[in-house]
């Protein structure tokens, strides 16, 4: 697909021209403002995981109570089980990639502003080799990925938290760029998967054929 081409290309156009200038600014010139880091928190696991576990939560009881899922429904449980995809994915891919982090955060880890250390070591392991990608934009933009698709007339509300997330992890230099689009871009696959398994809001009715009355009316 195209948008998979493309967004592969901004995700590798950022890590090799961008990244390491932009967290060099960042660091000598933000300082890490409280701003940036509270949000940060708009993707925690807490306001992500929890979200989600709200909504299977609630699901269930709706279910127990012997109520159908309708569109709204459908479209909640496919941003919950997107986001929580995109969860596990995420830690999947750093131990896969093993991307050297802006800062030093733990164990001395080695890093751009520390050490002028950016690089990829796959299957490194640890959290010292976690920056790739962003699991904070990944959770974040997952869900909105999928209300992108099912409601449409709201798609600059959707885009707000990422980039919002995704301010926060640079300004506090938690991430690079690249790690930002890189969890965005996996979020929207997820996101895919997913709403390839749902149904979507259209397919409200049963499926199987339909009659000549049902499509007049």
């Amino acid at each position: 697909m195209v948008w998979a081409g493309a967004g592969a290309l901004v995700v590798l156009l950022s890590i090799l021209f961008v990244d390491d200038g932009l967290a060099t600014w960042s660091h000598d010139v933000l300082h890490r403002p409280a701003w940036a880091i509270t949000l940060t928190l708009i993707g925690s696991v807490q306001v992500t995981e929890g979200g989600a576990a709200l909504i299977f939560v609630a699901a269930g009881a709706w279910w127990a109570a012997g109520r159908r899922f309708g569109a709204g429904w459908r479209t909640a449980l496919a941003a919950a089980f997107a986001t929580i995809l995109a969860l596990m994915l995420a830690d999947v891919a750093k131990n896969l990639f093993g991307r050297t982090w802006p800062e030093t955060w733990v164990h001395n880890n080695p890093s751009w502003i520390s050490n002028h250390v950016s690089g990829f070591h796959p299957f490194a392991g640890g959290q010292a080799y976690g920056s790739f990608p962003s699991g904070h934009t990944a959770r974040i933009t997952a869900p909105f990925a999928v209300l992108w698709h099912r409601v449409p007339r709201l798609r600059v509300v959707w885009a707000v938290p990422t980039v919002l997330v995704t301010v926060g992890m640079i300004g506090a230099d938690y991430h690079f760029l690249g790690d930002c689009l890189g969890g965005a871009y996996l979020a929207v696959a997820c996101a895919a998967v997913v709403l390839w398994f749902v149904p979507d809001a259209a397919d409200q009715e049963d499926r199987g054929p339909r009659t000549d009355a049902d499509k007049q009316g």
